[in-house]
C-alpha cells in the first residue's frame, strides 16, 4: 500500500499548502533531504492549546503530537508531490509546552513517532529529541522532521 493509501486508510486528507509562511517556509529541500519548520499542534480544525501538566493532558498531548506529525506529512507532500517518494523519517525534534515540573515529554512526543511508524513502517523509525520548553501561541506541541526523499 502506498504512502499516500495509507494516510487516507487513517481517515486523514492531506491538502496541499502553501509553502510560503512570509519570513520562513513550511518545508525546504536540499538534495535528498526536506526539513519541516516547526509545526504546532494544529490540524484540520483541530487545535491543542496549554501546559502539558497543567492544562493539558498527556493523553492530549500525544493527539498534538500527532497533528504537528501531520502538519510535517502535508509539508512534505506538498513540495515532493506524493509521500510515496519519501524514503525515510530521518529525525524528529519535538518540543512540548511543558507546566512546572513536568519531565514525561517522551510520552507526549510518542504521538508523532507512532504515526510515522503507522504511515511509513520501518522507513518510519528515526532519530529523535524530546524537549520542553515554552511553544508560541501556547500551543502544546511542535514538532519539526528531516525526511530522506527520492
Amino acid at each position: 500500500m502506498s504512502y499516500d493509501a495509507k494516510v487516507r486508510e487513517l481517515g486523514y486528507e492531506l491538502p496541499a499548502i502553501d509553502l510560503n509562511a512570509g519570513r520562513l517556509m513550511h518545508a525546504v529541500r536540499t538534495g535528498n533531504l526536506v526539513y519541516t519548520s516547526g509545526q504546532v499542534s494544529r490540524f484540520g480544525g483541530k487545535e491543542i492549546i496549554g501546559k502539558v501538566g497543567a492544562d493539558v493532558s498527556v493523553e492530549q498531548g500525544y493527539e498534538g503530537a500527532k497533528y504537528s506529525a501531520l502538519c510535517c506529512l502535508q509539508a512534505v507532500k506538498t513540495l515532493v508531490g506524493s509521500l510515496d517518494n519519501v524514503v525515510r523519517v530521518v529525525k524528529v525534534l519535538g518540543m512540548v509546552n511543558v507546566a512546572p515540573g513536568f519531565n514525561n515529554t517522551p510520552a507526549v512526543i510518542h504521538g508523532a513517532s507512532d504515526l510515522f511508524l503507522e504511515v511509513f513502517g520501518e522507513a518510519g523509525r528515526h532519530a529523535r529529541s524530546a524537549v520542553g520548553m515554552q511553544i508560541p501561541s501556547d500551543y502544546a506541541v511542535e514538532v519539526e522532521v528531516i525526511f530522506e526523499v527520492k
